[in-house]
């Protein structure tokens, strides 16, 4: 049976907007996972770092005077600990896997591997290879792309950084306001 050309035109009418619909959330879902994720690393990081760190900042030039402008400020948060975390912090996306809410059918993004190597609750997630390789490369996207808004949150202690920057500002997580906010 020979199926007419105008019949396989209706038929890509209907499904095109289907699995356009089905292939954008996807996009969005990972979007919205690698951005979620990467300011948990982020705020993790930042976490780790001994207060008692200092760097020099200031001007390395001779004042008439003789003496220098230069002042010691607290590591955590500066632009040198802010572009060293943004360089590795999508490597930590090999701990994460993708689970799918039953009613939904949203994905989201969680941490299988603890922040010390051990392994945590793997059940109904995701872990394979190709979920984690896509997870990474939309985190290393996300970097490039928004250095600037990552490093405006990270230099200052803001509230709800996961809301404000992932759906407010960045519109990666447009559905997202509801989703619940996680512990470090």
């Amino acid at each position: 049976m020979v199926i007419p050309t105008s019949h396989w035109l209706l038929l890509a009418l209907i499904l095109v907007p289907f699995f356009s619909c089905t292939v954008a959330r996807r996009g969005q879902d990972v979007h919205c996972g690698a951005c979620r994720a990467l300011v948990d690393e982020m705020e993790w990081e930042i976490s780790q770092v001994d207060p008692k760190k200092t760097i020099q900042k200031g001007s390395f030039r001779i004042n008439p005077d003789g003496t220098q402008s230069i002042t010691e400020v607290p590591y955590a948060r500066t632009e040198a600990h802010l572009m060293e975390l943004l360089e590795r912090v999508c490597e930590n996306m090999k701990a994460y896997g993708e689970r799918i809410d039953p009613e939904t059918h949203r994905k989201s993004y969680v941490r299988v591997l603890s922040r010390d190597g051990k392994t945590m609750d793997a059940s109904n997630t995701n872990i394979d290879k190709a979920v984690i390789s896509d997870l990474k490369f939309t985190c290393e996207r996300i970097v490039e792309e928004y250095e600037d808004e990552l490093m405006e949150f990270f230099t200052r202690e803001f509230e709800n950084v996961k809301d404000n920057l992932c759906s407010k500002r960045t519109d990666l997580c447009d559905h997202a306001v509801h989703i619940p906010h996680d512990e470090l």
